[in-house]
């Protein structure tokens, strides 16, 4: 059973049996919306990208995105970079798999953020989520969805973070600009 998240809602990613989840996927979704012109509706593509900070207390050890596909440790893995969006038709565009097992001790936060690399605001987007799944049974977690658009570039989406009991999820859904996670990170400072 999935959890639609609000902005700042925090769930426990501890199973319902009592065990800790081990890996998880930060999946992404969206269409380009299609505009209305002279000739009828059209869409353009939208080149958005899903990225991972890595954080020890506040300070970034490392980050994952399509130009770094694999952490330094080997936990945190990106699949492959989307240009368009809309492939999976529902499914997941973009994701970033976490072995939460092997994640360094140091590390105690990692941010999920999504940007624009093509600078389109996400007016110009339309179905557009996030969601976090349980990687060894397929089982969605948590979905947070991006509604109603807005005249910005970028969103940071969610954060997962080491508690007593375990990893949580807290939906962040900030709206921010910049074509890369470089541009976000005064923005993602805010939220550790």
């Amino acid at each position: 059973m999935s959890v639609n998240l609000s902005k700042g809602q925090a769930i426990s990613l501890e199973k319902k049996d009592g065990a800790t989840l081990t890996a998880v996927r930060m999946g992404l979704g969206w269409q380009a919306a299609k505009r209305r012109g002279l000739f009828g509706s059209r869409t353009r593509e939208i080149d958005l990208d899903a990225s991972a900070v890595l954080f020890a207390g506040s300070q970034p050890v490392d980050v994952v995105f399509f130009r770094h596909l694999v952490s330094d440790d080997g936990s945190v893995r990106h699949t492959g970079d989307n240009l368009v969006g809309g492939v999976g038709q529902g499914g997941d565009d973009e994701a970033i798999l976490v072995d939460l097992q092997r994640v360094p001790v140091h590390v105690d936060q990692i941010v999920f953020t999504v940007n624009s690399f093509t600078g389109q605001t996400f007016q110009e987007v339309q179905n557009a989520f996030c969601r976090l799944v349980d990687e060894t049974n397929g089982q969605e977690l948590a979905r947070y969805t991006l509604d109603g658009g807005g005249d910005y570039t970028a969103q940071i989406m969610a954060k997962v973070h080491r508690a007593a009991s375990g990893w949580t999820m807290t939906a962040l859904g900030t709206p921010a600009n910049g074509r890369t996670f470089q541009d976000l990170m005064p923005a993602i400072q805010q939220h550790l």
